[in-house]
């Protein structure tokens, strides 16, 4: 059983290292020219999920063109309200911000949405892959690093926190279980496995330690 988790290609937001979370915001010119020199995935998946925001979806189309995507808000990243839009500098002296650099699972963005809030989504979405795996054994999701960062820290082969895990913008990871049972009772996966791409080569993991949550 296989999940393949791919973050969406740059925007100008991730560029300029601001806060996006649901605005919907679409693919750069140098998001769409990384996106043309890395290619497609090597590897075939049967079904093709994405977070219903414009860079996703136009990461999904991109790498897949002749399927069908199936899009959905569950896979959105986390919404962070007033902040949405803004950088690290625009929001350093707020006191509401500052709060939440210290605990971003227990205090809110400033009329955005909790973490157990993105949690309950997020987790409402994987349900629908696993009511999906009755008919597909390989399916992919096309979200946010947020998203991702999440559904690795729980179904990941080790246990690790949430921030021990970022990825790359247009890139992605397979969650391999050694049978579907396994997936369908929500046990962590048995490997991690890099997505390869037609124009990149397999070798370097597309996973990173960082702290830009958008």
């Amino acid at each position: 059983m296989v999940i393949a988790l791919f973050r969406h290609g740059l925007t100008a937001e991730n560029e300029r290292k601001a806060y996006i979370g649901w605005l919907d915001a679409p693919l750069s010119e140098n998001g769409k020219a990384d996106l043309y020199e890395k290619g497609s995935p090597v590897s075939k998946y049967e079904w093709i999920s994405t977070s219903d925001l414009l860079r996703a979806k136009e990461t999904a189309t991109y790498w897949f063109p002749e399927q069908s995507i199936h899009s959905t808000p569950n896979f959105r990243e986390i919404n962070f309200g007033e902040w949405e839009g803004k950088t690290y500098d625009q929001l350093k002296e707020l006191p509401d911000y500052c709060k939440w650099l210290n605990a971003p699972f227990t205090v809110s963005a400033t009329n955005g949405e909790s973490f157990k809030e993105f949690v309950m989504r997020v987790d409402t979405g994987w349900d629908l892959l696993i009511e999906q795996s009755k008919k597909s054994d390989r399916m992919a999701v096309v979200t946010h690093g947020g998203v991702i960062r999440y559904l690795l820290s729980k179904y990941g082969v080790t246990e690790k926190e949430f921030w021990d895990y970022s990825i790359s913008p247009g890139e992605g990871i397979e969650l391999i279980w050694s049978n579907k049972e396994r997936f369908r009772r929500k046990e962590r996966c048995t490997l991690l496995q890099e997505v390869a791409f037609t124009g990149k080569k397999a070798g370097q993991s597309p996973l990173r330690r960082s702290k830009d949550l958008q």
